[in-house]
């Protein structure tokens, strides 16, 4: 082992990136369900986790699903529908179109547009927010004027922009479905995250803030959305004696099982999020003297504190290199990489993670149009030099980025022992 590590011992027990945390409200609710045989996907828990994030993000409708991601699909596929009319099952309702996305996200935020034959146009990210770059979505629409349709995911549970994105897609009559399944009880401007888009969704998915071990969450203001999605996720039957189905259908309904975690999740998301800040600024103060930097928090928001993330500064990145699936990196004094610091608290048992790598890096988008501030790029292999200066601040991002353990049942005793790794590495 590297003597720079001697005198840390190994953690017995795995610090995680961000494990659920239950606090037994959870198993009232599961056994109510099975006590009283509403175990499918109807029953009180359902509708009572339906109302109270509703009331929570402050929309006038909300459907809970299986997924985030069932959430996003039908929210893209209601969008292409207005956008565009209903289309014959066989074809997505966005087959041909373009769509505005968010470049550095996980792909669920993305795919749906291609589940309904969109072709995903991936908008550069800005630094002060690490999300979705108003000026590129701008250039983005000079560029491709008649796009109507726009994704938008919030990064570990900061807020991006939004209400200036809102402005620029109410300019140009362009829809927006709003990916808010990292940012419960964040706020724009006073404003909760998942209340600005025409679509909005949530996610319950293992390691969010608040979880059902799976799930999400529709959010509307429309009384017909919010019925033609809950028609849609039980596979689209019809008002019949029999089963009628006049259109595609999807087998996407919370079950009222998962509902009893989530709803016995919700009356503490105020205490996760307190406890995720404090996480975060313990980081903050505590790698202040080392050349990194926090994920940023922009102005006008508060975030949920969801994952705390870290970005070292370039003089101070040693060399790294990754392929498709592996990374190798060089050690220099004073220096280190997020794939050096990664590795060492594995070591340790310690559960970090790379940052989001960004979509128009993926090989599976490889193809697909990528937009800076300054202009197109096309492919991963593709960069726009300005003046010697990479434009691409995604893929910036991702290189010189990582996700911290943040899981909010770590100890104080063991955040400092993972500082104290850190530091080690710039050694």
């Amino acid at each position: 082992m590297d003597e720079r590590f001697n005198g840390i011992k190994r953690f017995d027990k795995k610090v995680w990136l961000s494990s659920p945390t239950m606090h037994g409200d959870e198993l009232k609710w599961i056994t109510n369900a099975i006590e009283t045989n509403w175990v499918s996907t109807v029953g009180e828990n359902i509708n009572e986790t339906e109302r109270l994030i509703q009331e929570k993000v402050g929309r006038k409708y909300a459907v809970a699903l299986s997924a985030g991601t069932a959430a996003l699909h039908l929210a893209i596929r209601l969008a292409g529908e207005r956008l565009y009319g209903p289309q014959p099952a066989n074809k997505g309702t966005l087959t041909g179109k373009k769509v505005f996305c968010s470049d550095m996200t996980f792909d669920a935020t993305v795919n749906p547009v291609a589940y309904e034959g969109g072709e995903a146009v991936f908008i550069d990210t800005e630094e002060e927010s690490w999300n979705m770059s108003p000026k590129a979505l701008e250039k983005a629409f000079e560029i491709y004027p008649d796009v109507k349709l726009i994704v938008v995911a919030y990064l570990y549970g900061t807020p991006g922009k939004i209400q200036e994105i809102r402005d620029i897609a109410d300019k140009h009559g362009a829809l927006i479905v709003e990916d808010a399944a990292e940012s419960l009880g964040a706020t724009y401007r006073g404003v909760q995250t998942g209340k600005f888009g025409d679509y909005s969704i949530i996610s319950f998915n293992g390691n969010k803030i608040i979880t059902g071990s799976a799930g999400g969450m529709f959010l509307t203001d429309s009384e017909y959305d919010c019925h033609k999605v809950r028609k849609l996720s039980t596979q689209a039957r019809e008002d019949a004696p029999w089963y009628q189905h006049e259109e595609l259908g999807y087998n996407y309904r919370m079950s009222n099982i998962v509902a009893g975690v989530v709803r016995g999740q919700i009356p503490y998301l105020d205490e996760h999020i307190e406890q995720k800040k404090r996480i975060y600024y313990r980081y903050k103060e505590g790698l202040k003297d080392l050349p990194v930097s926090m994920n940023p928090i922009p102005e006008d928001t508060e975030p949920n504190y969801w994952l705390s993330c870290m970005i070292i500064d370039k003089d101070a990145m040693s060399p790294h290199v990754r392929s498709e699936k592996n990374a190798l990196y060089k050690s220099e004094p004073g220096k280190s990489s997020p794939s050096e610091i990664l590795e060492m608290l594995g070591f340790f048992n310690a559960e970090g993670r790379p940052i989001w790598k960004p979509m128009h890096m993926q090989p599976v988008y490889r193809n697909n149009i990528f937009i800076t501030e300054q202009g197109i790029l096309r492919g991963r292999s593709n960069a726009y030099i300005d003046e010697g200066v990479l434009t691409d601040v995604g893929a910036d991002i991702f290189e010189r980025g990582l996700c911290l353990p943040s899981d909010n049942k770590m100890t104080e005793e063991e955040q400092d022992i993972i500082i104290d790794i850190i530091h080690r590495c710039f050694k």
